[in-house]
C-alpha cells in the first residue's frame, strides 16, 4: 500500500549458554528484537537455560522460534555432517518437540523455525537436507515459516508445505556469491556501519559484498548477533537508525503469509 511505512523482523541467536558456560547478552538484547530464536540443546543451550530464555522471551512479547542445530556440542554446531534426511528430520522433531514444551508452559506459541550454524549453510544449499527438516516442521505445526539464507530450496521445502522466508545479516561479510563469510568468534563492527547496512538491506534492498560489489537483499527479516563483544551498542544503533528512517519493526509473522 502507498505510504505504507517500510516493516521487518528483527531476530537474534539466544538461549546459546550452556551449564557454567556463558554466551551473549540475551536479556540486553530482547528489547531491541521482535524474534529470537532459542538453541534447543543440540549445539547449545541445556533445560535451564532454555525455560529461563523462554520466559524472559515471552515477558518481552517476542516471538519465539526453534534454533535447530546438528548434535554438535563441541563444535558449537559449526562442523558439517554427513546425516541422512530422515535422520536429520528426526533430530529436528526432537529438538522442536522440546523447545515447544518450555514455550508452552510459560503461555507462549512457537512461531517459527531456524536452523543453525553448519546445518543452516546445508539446508539452504541442498534440497534434500531442507526438506527433512521443513517435514519435521510440518508434523509440528504446517503454519510455522522455516527461515534459510535464500530461496534456494523454496520448492523443496513448499513441498512439505512450509513455508521458507529468507532472511540477511547486516554485521556478517557477503563474498560476491552470495555467501556468508563466518567469524569463528564474532568480532565487534563498528555499530554505525550495521546500522547503515541494515537500513540499506530495507530500503534499498542491496548490501556490498566484501569484494566490493553490489548484491540484491531479499529478506523478511534480519538478523544480529547476540555474541558480539558490543551486541547491544549495535543493536541500539540499529534501533535508532530505523527509527530515524520510518522503518517498523514488527514480528515476522505480521509479514508471512503461510499456506
Amino acid at each position: 500500500m502507498a505510504g505504507t511505512s517500510p516493516r521487518i523482523d528483527i531476530n537474534c541467536d539466544m538461549g546459546e549458554s550452556f551449564g557454567r558456560w556463558s554466551l551473549g547478552d540475551d536479556l540486553g538484547m530482547m528489547p531491541y528484537l521482535t524474534s529470537v530464536n532459542i538453541a534447543t540443546g543440540y549445539h547449545a543451550g541445556d533445560p535451564p537455560t532454555i525455560r529461563r530464555t523462554v520466559a524472559a522471551a515471552v515477558e518481552h512479547g517476542l516471538a519465539v522460534g526453534a534454533h535447530l542445530a546438528f548434535p554438535d556440542l563441541m563444535g558449537f554446531g559449526r562442523r558439517r555432517m554427513t546425516v541422512a534426511p530422515e535422520d536429520l528430520e528426526d533430530y529436528c522433531l526432537y529438538q522442536l518437540g522440546a523447545l515447544d514444551a518450555f514455550v508452552r508452559s510459560a503461555d507462549g506459541r512457537l512461531a517459527h523455525v531456524k536452523p543453525h550454524g553448519a546445518l543452516y549453510v546445508m539446508a539452504s544449499e541442498d534440497p534434500r537436507l531442507a526438506a527433512a527438516v521443513a517435514r519435521a516442521v510440518a508434523k509440528t505445526d504446517p503454519s510455522l515459516p522455516l527461515m534459510l539464507l535464500n530461496r534456494s530450496t523454496t520448492d523443496a521445502v513448499a513441498a512439505e508445505g512450509i513455508t521458507l522466508v529468507p532472511e540477511a545479516f547486516p554485521d556478517l561479510h557477503y563474498d560476491g556469491s552470495g555467501h556468508l563469510v563466518i567469524e569463528p568468534v564474532k568480532l565487534a563492527w563498528d555499530p554505525d556501519l550495521v546500522a547503515r547496512r541494515a537500513v540499506r538491506m530495507v530500503l534499498e534492498r542491496k548490501v556490498e559484498a566484501n569484494e566490493g560489489t553490489e548484491l540484491d537483499v531479499d529478506a523478511l527479516s534480519l538478523c544480529l548477533h547476540g555474541d558480539a563483544p558490543n551486541a547491544v551498542e549495535t543493536a541500539t544503533a540499529v534501533h535508532t537508525a530505523f527509527v530515524e528512517h520510518g522503518i517498523e519493526t514488527v514480528p515476522l509473522a505480521d509479514l508471512v503469509v503461510t499456506p
